[in-house]
């Protein structure tokens, strides 16, 4: 099960990696990381909650609060989750605030204990950030997930 969820992840991430929207030329501007507590999932989705901690490669840490959404099957008890993404955007330089927004995509995920996930996200400002094609989740607990996400951050 953990490997079918890490297979279609790979695949929808290089899929999404190929397309138009992440063809525009983008520059590493930073590590994004969020770290959320104790979830339970029903079958239809879910919605967590995440304090985040954007480290732009110039200038001073941004906080950032999350709010993902995920629609799918979307099932278990995670103990606490931390999800890591670099954030490409057109210049290095971001203002503070410039990571508020809506981001969406898809993810996938397993966890007997602990688990990985993949996440594939774009939006912010005038779509114009991706958070890596391929996020780092890791995750305690026991849960399956594979759907389409939403993040906001705020």
């Amino acid at each position: 099960m953990i490997r079918s969820a890490a297979v279609l992840a790979s695949a929808v991430a290089a899929g999404l990696a190929a397309s138009p929207a992440m063809a525009q030329t983008r520059v590493e501007a930073g590590v994004l990381e969020c770290r959320g507590g104790q979830t339970t999932s029903y079958i239809v989705g879910s919605t967590h909650t995440f304090q985040c901690v954007f480290n732009p490669v110039a200038g001073r840490r941004q906080a950032y609060q999350g709010v993902a959404r995920r629609v799918g099957l979307d099932i278990g008890i995670t103990e606490r989750s931390v999800l890591v993404w670099s954030v490409l955007a057109p210049t290095r330089g971001l203002p503070p605030g410039a990571l508020a927004g809506n981001y969406g995509g898809v993810s996938a995920g397993a966890a007997v204990g602990v688990g990985a996930g993949a996440n594939v996200l774009v939006g912010g400002s005038n779509n114009s950030i991706s958070l890596q094609p391929l996020s780092v989740e890791a995750q305690q607990g026991l849960n399956l997930a594979v759907g389409i996400s939403g993040l906001e951050l705020r």
